[in-house]
């Protein structure tokens, strides 16, 4: 068990979650405003998806994360950026015609999905390692898409994160690095819990970690009620954590949260472990991130 944490706020995520919680952030500033927040509270990393403004849904618009991403590097609170390159992969099939996307489809190739990734910047970004029956809905990234995403973050200089919902990701993120295409220690999240994939659970962890590299740095979170167990977990079990409202919309049950006591509910469970969260200039160092407060004095 490690004595320091990197603590991850997912702050909006994509989901349909804004009419049960009226603190899921949507627009620009309020993305930006509730990472910094977040940050704050004692997250190091602030994991960013963009909303489309007016309607509360999934946003592709470069414009609606690049005010996202100026905001928080305008303001005087320091935290690492980590935007989602995951867009753009939902397929539902038509009824009618399965061969085709019906309502809701929503497919974007690799390069689409990368756009904001090398318009901006980030020192990180993450990279869905498979695809996963996701409830109802398809979640598509196949294989030479994945090869082609992955050589394009490699080119930008932006650390991957490895998300794997399932155990066949963690292969499909070794293939990765066996074919050069991850530089460095690798990062790791578990995604668990989300159906159909990864169960949430300590065996799962301890799972996932014996399959991946022994110089990999990795972090683990649950969705709903799992949120807060799965990051005393994942600490414990010498992990990284990841709460915010990506993931789970409440504090306690029935009670609507803000990212920022998600965050300070982890640094709570951290604390009661004997840990305490890492800063973001002491998670750059440990997860061999870029340092754009350096880049910037050049």
């Amino acid at each position: 068990m490690s004595n320091k944490v990197v603590i991850t706020a997912a702050v909006t995520g994509a989901g349909d979650t804004i009419k049960k919680n009226p603190h899921v952030p949507v627009t620009p500033k309020e993305i930006a405003d509730s990472a910094i927040e977040s940050a704050k509270a004692g997250a190091a990393i602030a994991h960013i998806h963009a909303r489309n403004p007016d309607t509360g849904g999934i946003s592709h618009n470069v414009d609606h994360y690049r005010e996202i991403v100026e905001r928080i590097r305008e303001s005087e609170t320091d935290v690492i950026i980590n935007i989602t390159s995951g867009g753009g992969g939902d397929f539902i099939p038509d009824e009618a015609d399965p061969e085709r996307g019906g309502e809701g489809t929503d497919i974007q190739t690799p390069a689409e999905r990368h756009n904001p990734v090398k318009e901006l910047l980030p020192e990180m970004c993450t990279l869905d390692c498979g695809s996963l029956n996701f409830g109802n809905m398809i979640y598509m990234s196949p294989a030479d898409w994945l090869r082609k995403q992955a050589k394009l973050v490699q080119e930008s200089g932006v650390k991957p994160e490895l998300e794997c919902f399932d155990t066949g990701h963690l292969r499909f993120a070794q293939q990765l690095i066996d074919e050069g295409l991850i530089d460095g220690d690798p990062i790791f999240q578990f995604c668990l819990g989300i159906p159909w994939g990864a169960e949430a659970d300590v065996e799962t962890i301890l799972y996932m970690k014996s399959r991946i590299p022994d110089n990999a740095h990795w972090s683990a979170f649950g969705i709903g009620r799992m949120q807060l167990p799965i990051a005393s977990q994942s600490a414990l079990l010498g992990g990284n954590v990841r709460v915010g409202l990506e993931d789970n919309i409440y504090l306690t049950k029935g009670v609507p949260a803000r990212n920022e006591q998600l965050v300070e509910k982890a640094v709570s469970i951290l604390q009661g472990n004997g840990q305490e969260p890492m800063s973001p200039k002491e998670a750059r160092k440990h997860l061999g991130l870029r340092d754009p407060h350096k880049e910037s004095s050049i």
